[in-house]
């Protein structure tokens, strides 16, 4: 059954910190100055739009990844420690997904993003990302199977992408899949954590804290920016990435955002054969204080975020909304917040950040969001019992 929570006013999120659209930021943990003023701290906005949470489904284990099937026939919802569910319209949720691979469930990994293919309707292909076991640890890898009609298995389940080298740290797997609409994915993968493998972020001979992207089947296009290039792994897209968990395709443009260290959330517009400059440059430092790399946040040859947040917001996905509940929201980014907890909504005009918005605080720990076919968002909470949300407006039918 659907279980619908509190109604969520402006005026009362205003009233409650632990739900509030309007906040207080919290000191930085740097003194950088931006590059440019729109980089940093866009003005605060309360767009006074009323919220109701409706509680689809519940007593999901750390749920990562969301897609919605067509035709009102549910979701498509991934469980961190290695399930994938179809949780119908009406909230029953499904006994695991039979077919998967075997799938490496320590710390951070563990079953994370899910997708349709985009001929979903004729191939029945499902995409998703993991942490996969092999000889030496375990790296981050995207896979497509094929679902049966009875949404109960998949089938021909294969590999697209495999990261390497093979590293036992079980950290900063990524990672999101995400298509172009013709004919590639780009598949975002994190530096797997420690200090000894995060310098391979620069390293084009690996694909830690790179983007990626493959053909449909799992081919090299031979418009890869480093095709060719001696000592280079061609699949590689971008490269100087921390860990990169959030990823859209915005009006023909791959837009993806990224964990900093303490301080230092990335918002990138990601374009062939750049580097972003992780662990060379970076807004944030080290856990309990110290510098990163070369202690600056600017270095020639490196590419500076759209925007970035410190303190950290520890994003997870993020969206263009493109529905018709919220009119006043099409084409503003919406980004899933693991430590700010609940929403940011940045109105996004030209490249630039306009302004920022927190939404539904009160939710804790977002993981993902996704807009269903009536324009309502939903949102994985990430929890040992988590939730599937759906937001809508409340003078919507819920």
């Amino acid at each position: 059954m659907i279980r619908t929570t509190l109604m969520i006013t402006a005026s009362a999120l205003i009233a409650a910190p632990a739900a509030a659209q309007t906040f207080e930021r919290g000191e930085r943990n740097t003194s950088f100055e931006p590059a440019f003023d729109a980089q940093f701290r866009a003005p605060l906005e309360d767009s006074g739009v009323e919220l109701q949470q409706t509680e689809i489904a519940g007593g999901l284990v750390h749920p990562w990844g969301l897609a919605v099937l067509p035709d009102e026939q549910g979701y498509l919802v991934t469980e961190r420690p290695g399930r994938l569910r179809h949780i119908m319209a009406d909230g029953t949720v499904s006994e695991p997904i039979e077919g998967l691979p075997e799938i490496f469930a320590e710390e951070q990994g563990g079953l994370l993003d899910v997708k349709l293919g985009p001929n979903f309707a004729d191939s029945r292909r499902v995409y998703f990302t993991y942490s996969k076991p092999v000889e030496g640890g375990s790296v981050t890898a995207a896979a497509y199977g094929v679902l049966n009609e009875d949404m109960t298995a998949l089938s021909d389940v294969t590999d697209i992408f495999v990261q390497e080298p093979a590293v036992t740290d079980p950290m900063h797997y990524g990672s999101r899949i995400v298509f172009d609409g013709e004919g590639h994915a780009f598949v975002t993968t994190g530096e797997r954590f420690t200090m000894e493998n995060r310098d391979l972020a620069q390293e084009l001979d690996t694909t830690f804290g790179k983007v990626v992207r493959v053909t449909l089947d799992g081919e090299t296009p031979e418009d890869n920016p480093f095709v060719g290039q001696e000592g280079a792994i061609d699949t590689i897209w971008s490269y100087g990435h921390r860990n990169v968990q959030g990823a859209a395709y915005i009006d023909g443009q791959l837009w993806t955002i990224e964990h900093g260290p303490q301080g230092g959330d990335e918002l990138n517009l990601t374009e062939a054969g750049l580097n972003y400059g992780w662990p060379v440059v970076s807004y944030g430092v080290q856990y309990g204080g110290g510098a990163i790399g070369s202690g600056e946040a600017s270095m020639g040859g490196m590419e500076q975020p759209d925007y970035f947040w410190d303190p950290v917001i520890a994003p997870g996905d993020m969206i263009a909304y493109d529905g018709d509940m919220f009119e006043d929201w099409t084409g503003d980014i919406f980004i899933s917040a693991l430590v700010r907890g609940g929403l940011v909504r940045l109105d996004l005009q030209d490249g630039t950040v306009q302004a920022e918005e927190s939404l539904a605080r009160d939710l804790g720990r977002v993981r993902d969001v996704d807009v269903g076919p009536d324009g309502a968002l939903l949102v994985l909470t990430d929890f040992e019992d988590g939730a599937l949300v759906r937001l809508t407006a409340s003078d919507s039918d819920s």
